[in-house]
């Protein structure tokens, strides 16, 4: 007799729910925490005497550990206890946020959001391994609802919260406010939270390829955010960081193909849904985290919008992202089908782009909304999805990996996205106003006495705080920033029509009704289709070419898809 495995079609899984929430608050305490201070960033940035190059420095450093900390968190999974890791995770997360609250320079501030980052990579990494542990990829859109609603209160409740804490206390209560959320999510997760043993094996850490994985990035990000401003993009600078972040990539390359245990191993790539799904998360990183920094940005420098307005401002992207991503959900789990919808998602990514690289200062406000609603619903669509793909095609020993991999470039774009429009942005507005020197100091000698404050502000360095300046100044910067923007948002098109195209080439493969475990238990009985119902039903379209299925759709360990 076969032994008897789990059955895949079953309805909502006794404990899954509780489960999840304690995994739901998890992720709202970072949500939140990376949210709470979005909308005050220009005031933070103000205060505390930083520049643009703060500005951005504040959101890269955060995504630059959040890239290099999430391959190795995902690696981790495979390794070691994942409950106990995500617990970690939180624990770092918040100590660090909390810890930035009592920034006293930027310098500080960028130090505290980089340790943040190594939380946040664990959050993004091991949220979705848990979940694969415990919901299979069939499934998964029936509770969707549940993760955009989730999306939906951290994203903009954050930013109102924190607009609001910023006009009415001080900005630094901005950074405490997850404390209490974040100690409720360790104390559900310990109660809740129970994952299926997994089997024991030998435990090799690749000490080096972290180190070369750190090295390359973190040198390329440096490069990309310093290059324009610090240095010219020929000089000297450029070419040891280019040279050294190509350098330790072939060093990490070489490595990985002769670990025994590699950091991100590289028969990943022979998975064509995990190459293509890498090259589209790309894009979906620059739209989310490039755009969100920006729009934040462009609603208080070139609208003159307070913190709180600008929260409110930024509601339409947020409520494309909640619609699309619940009703997306939905859909793929009532009829199976995935690829019409990422490609309709990646079609609105290029619109949203597109679109918003057109903004000016006096833009009607509801043509904003709508640009600003169409990249949302992008995001919604492919974000979560292009994970879900890939767990549906990875092999179960290496779901960490594979998890974290699309994770990590999508963090990795983001990063690179945020440097890029940040160097162009602060580009474009130093040569913007110095086109329009004569206009300044006109409106400055209008002032009179009062010019003189003003001119010391503006020559400090220091990013301005538009709405405070007189209506004569403000006019003039709102346009500068407006147009300096909209340039920074032209870099996200090209790379979101590189996305459509790669999504558009992801084989068609249906999706599993098997949970992690349920696929390594059938693997190990080498029942992994002939003793599953539903996986039966799959292997028949599976095998047909009008189904998107061909010999060469295997995975990195040569498996049929339809039968994991």
């Amino acid at each position: 007799m076969s032994p008897s495995l789990p059955t895949p079609a079953a309805p909502a899984r006794r404990g899954v729910l509780p489960a999840l929430i304690g995994l739901l608050l998890g992720m709202f305490v970072s949500m939140l925490a990376a949210t709470v201070v979005s909308t005050s960033l220009p005031v933070i940035i103000h205060d505390l005497g930083g520049d643009q190059a703060a500005f951005t420095w504040v959101v890269t450093a955060t995504l630059l550990t959040t890239a290099i900390s999430t391959p190795i968190w995902g690696k981790l999974a495979d390794l070691f206890d994942r409950k106990l890791l995500i617990q970690i995770a939180i624990s770092v997360f918040v100590l660090a946020t909390a810890a930035a609250g009592f920034s006293q320079d930027t310098t500080m501030l960028i130090a505290c959001r980089a340790v943040q980052g190594v939380g946040a990579g664990g959050l993004a990494a091991l949220s979705q391994v848990i979940m694969a542990d415990i919901i299979s990829p069939r499934e998964r859109g029936r509770y969707m609802g549940l993760f955009g609603a989730v999306m939906a209160v951290a994203t903009i409740g954050g930013p109102l919260l924190g607009g609001v804490i910023t006009d009415t206390l001080d900005w630094r209560w901005n950074f405490f406010i997850a404390l209490p959320f974040a100690i409720a999510a360790l104390v559900i997760q310990q109660r809740t939270l129970h994952l299926p043993d997994r089997p024991a094996r030998r435990v090799r850490i690749d000490y080096l390829g972290i180190v070369l994985l750190s090295s390359a990035v973190s040198l390329l990000l440096i490069w990309v955010t310093n290059a324009g401003d610090a240095y010219a993009w020929w000089s000297p600078q450029t070419a040891l960081m280019a040279g050294g972040a190509l350098v330790a990539a072939v060093l990490f390359v070489l490595v990985e193909l002769r670990s025994a245990d590699p950091l991100v191993p590289l028969t990943l790539f022979r998975n064509r849904t995990f190459t293509l799904a890498v090259i589209a998360s790309v894009a979906t990183g620059i739209a989310m985290f490039g755009t969100s920094v920006f729009l934040s940005q462009y609603m208080q420098m070139a609208r003159g919008a307070t913190p709180t307005e600008a929260g409110v401002m930024t509601i339409p992207m947020i409520g494309g992202l909640l619609i699309a991503s619940v009703t997306v959900g939905a859909l793929i789990t009532r009829h199976g089908h995935w690829k019409p919808y990422l490609i309709g998602g990646s079609l609105l990514l290029v619109a949203g782009s597109a679109t918003l690289s057109t903004i000016e200062y006096d833009t009607n406000f509801a043509l904003v909304s709508l640009y600003m609603f169409l990249l949302g619903a992008g995001v919604g669509t492919t974000m979560q999805n292009l994970v879900l793909i890939v767990q549906n095609t990875a092999r179960p020993d290496e779901m960490g990996v594979a998890s974290s991999g699309v994770t990590f470039f999508r963090s990795l774009g983001g990063t690179v996205g945020v440097s890029v429009m940040g160097a162009t942005l602060a580009s474009s507005a130093a040569s913007l106003v110095a086109d329009r020197r004569a206009e300044i100091a006109t409106a400055l000698t209008a002032l009179g006495a009062d010019g003189v404050e003003v001119a010391e502000q503006l020559q400090s360095g220091t990013l301005p705080q538009v709405s405070a300046l007189p209506e004569s100044l403000s006019v003039i910067f709102e346009d500068v920033y407006a147009t300096s923007i909209a340039h920074a948002f032209l870099i996200a098109l090209p790379v979101a029509v590189l996305s459509l195209i790669a999504i558009a080439l992801l084989p068609n493969l249906p999706l599993t009704r098997m949970t992690t475990n349920e696929r390594r238990q059938a693997a190990e009985a080498d029942l992994a289709t002939v003793s599953v119902s539903e996986g039966m039903d799959a292997l028949a379209p599976t095998a047909r070419a009008d189904a998107g299925g061909t010999p060469d759709d295997t995975d990195s360990g040569g498996h049929r898809h339809a039968g994991q």
